[in-house]
């Protein structure tokens, strides 16, 4: 909190630093964008600014990764709708960079180019089996059930077996457990998409298991989402004592780590006062600590797809470099069946021609959102370019970190402003929105303005009426295209 107390006495003195007619573009309009937009605006007072994606719709993960049953944490596509109706502000969507535009061709176009389009990737585990069919990054089926067009047509198999496993234990895997278990009653007056909703109605899912390769006491899910999870109706819960147990070293984690210990606290609640048998018929959920997997397993009487994998015992101990305890395998296995795997082992940013990229560690290379021109060495400030969100720090946090992040990096662009180092160096005014409005036209790429996406948001929640849900997604690129263009 002490440097967004820092940050907030920098805007103070740097309201409305400038008054020179400046043309900004925002690359994703998720959170991190929209954040970094309403920030600029308020600093300068005559900056252009225009939002691209290469979707049709706005909003980013707001959209397409919050679950259907947290409508409140979607509340914030007002706050973020009222920024680009400001006159100063455009949303200009179905614009792909590197496809439609590069970025090169952006940074001639406009003063300040500002990357914050995430993460759309998934981290890989490395391990054989992995490509075998029914194993899905934890993302992609959260895309299929949001209705993002990019997974429409993912259909995962939820018919063949009666047992998912999920790799992981943060948030998403607790979203993605939930979803599965979840009765369908309640998930049918969510803004969840049709096809996921008829999917999971007719699904042979009743167990779940989540498999992490550390403990109770560092589980990296959230106490509020856990609480979720635990409450579902008649779901029989299982959690081993034995990996309730802690060590001295986590004791001692738990005890500078409030967070941390409710959360334990929560998971012990619910392995005591756990049933001892499950009821016929009854969902379950079962966590599993100190296991990491090692390999996928085939299929004997469906050749391709998996049927279950093979998990290595693990143990904690002491990382030298860091002093965080880290999982290392006992060469001790064992094997568990399953029709379905969904790995949810982290977001992965994608790098775009042009673009600086640190490779290892998934980021734009950047001091406070200032672009380097490398990932290491005596790197050179990129004039003109920023990166905000996931793409400048990593795919962690909540929506409301990306408002501290947009700080720091509106920040730095200010500074950069208020010393003359993001003028044009012919001293000629940039093209800005006109020239790119122009270059798009000229190559036949049909944008999204924000009006297109509120015939879309009109239209949804027409459909949406119908069926006593707040919206029913639009779910196909021709579908979402055709309603914007009307």
């Amino acid at each position: 909190m002490a440097v967004s107390r820092a940050l907030r006495r920098f805007w103070r003195s740097y309201s409305t630093v400038s008054s020179e007619r400046l043309r900004f573009c925002i690359v994703g309009s998720g959170p991190a964008g929209f954040y970094t937009a309403d920030k600029i605006l308020k600093a300068h007072e005559r900056a252009e600014v225009d939002i691209v994606d290469r979707l049709p719709t706005p909003f980013g993960l707001v959209r397409s990764g919050v679950a259907p049953d947290h409508p409140d944490t979607k509340i914030v596509t007002n706050q973020f709708s009222r920024v680009v109706q400001n006159g100063r502000c455009s949303f200009i969507g179905n614009v792909l960079i590197g496809t439609s535009i590069s970025l090169a061709e952006l940074r001639e176009l406009y003063d300040v180019v500002v990357l914050s389009y995430g993460a759309e990737s998934d981290q890989a585990l490395g391990i054989p089996g992995e490509e075998l069919a029914g194993i899905y990054a934890a993302r992609e089926f959260v895309w299929w059930y949001n209705g993002h067009p990019d997974c429409r047509n993912l259909a995962p198999d939820l018919k063949s077996s009666d047992i998912a496993v999920i790799i992981g234990q943060g948030n998403v895997a607790l979203d993605v457990a939930r979803i599965l278990l979840r009765p369908t009653s309640e998930l049918a007056t969510t803004d969840i998409a049709s096809h996921a909703l008829a999917a999971l109605e007719e699904s042979s899912i009743r167990k779940v298991y989540l498999v992490g390769r550390r403990g109770a006491a560092q589980a990296a899910f959230t106490a509020k989402e856990l609480r979720e999870v635990l409450g579902i109706k008649d779901l029989f819960i299982e959690i081993q004592q034995a990996d309730l147990s802690k060590t001295p070293v986590d004791e001692e984690e738990l005890k500078s780590n409030r967070i941390k210990r409710r959360i334990h606290e929560l998971l012990s609640k619910a392995a005591t006062s756990a049933a001892s048998v499950c009821s016929p018929g009854q969902k379950e959920l079962h966590f599993v600590f100190f296991r990491k997997p090692d390999r996928f397993l085939e299929s004997d009487c469906r050749s391709g797809h998996v049927a279950g994998l093979r998990l290595e015992r693990t143990i904690l101990k002491e990382d030298a470099g860091s002093g965080r305890q880290i999982a290392v395998g006992t060469g001790l296995f064992d094997e568990m069946e399953c029709g379905l795997v969904l790995k949810s082992v982290g977001y992965k940013s994608r790098p775009v021609d042009g673009l600086p990229f640190d490779h290892h560690k998934g980021i734009v290379p950047n001091v406070q959102g200032r672009v380097l021109s490398e990932a290491s060495g005596d790197a050179l400030v990129e004039k003109g370019l920023y990166v905000c969100g996931w793409l400048k720090r990593g795919p962690t946090g909540i929506i409301a970190t990306n408002l501290y992040c947009a700080e720091e990096t509106v920040a730095s662009i200010s500074e950069d402003v208020q010393r003359g180092l993001v003028t044009s160096s012919s001293g000629l005014p940039k093209p800005g929105r006109d020239g790119l409005l122009q270059l798009l036209d000229s190559r036949n790429v049909k944008i999204v303005p924000f009006g297109g996406w509120e015939k879309i948001d009109s239209e949804e929640k027409r459909r949406g009426s119908l069926k006593n849900k707040p919206r029913e997604k639009l779910t196909t690129w021709q579908e979402l295209l055709e309603v914007a263009a009307k």
